[in-house]
């Protein structure tokens, strides 16, 4: 408030955006006490908790639709799976970046835009969620 749009106040908005959006969480959440916080719980669940700290409803539509397709082969659906796990801990780590604490430790913008639109394009390649 009262200081001028700056790309790295933006950048950071940006990062805690996806944080919320992938978590399901808000910053704000009373679970968030003294030191504790959206960005610091990611950190510390990244990257082999990532399932614990993303939205249930995430997984969970992951797991109903692979209930569905019961006619893939186990190896695909662990294929899938592996990447969507690190579609997810590639998301975080974007969020993560774009919110550190410094400003000039942040993460571009256009960088962060570029690995988003990266991983969609693995996703899509992979014919996941098209």
């Amino acid at each position: 408030m009262g200081h001028e749009v700056w790309t790295h106040g933006d950048v950071y908005s940006y990062g805690i955006l996806l944080l919320e959006m992938f978590t399901g969480k808000r910053p704000t959440d009373n679970m968030f006490q003294g030191t504790s916080s959206l960005r610091n719980i990611v950190i510390a669940a990244l990257p082999e908790q990532v399932v614990e700290v993303v939205d249930p409803v995430l997984v969970q539509e992951y797991e109903e639709g692979e209930m569905r397709s019961n006619n893939r082969l186990t190896e695909d659906r662990a294929r899938i799976r592996i990447k969507i796990e690190d579609s997810l801990i590639s998301i975080l780590e974007i969020g993560v970046a774009c919110s550190a604490e410094l400003p000039r430790e942040r993460l571009d913008i256009s960088d962060a835009v570029a690995e988003i639109c990266r991983i969609r394009n693995i996703l899509r390649a992979n014919r996941i969620f098209e």
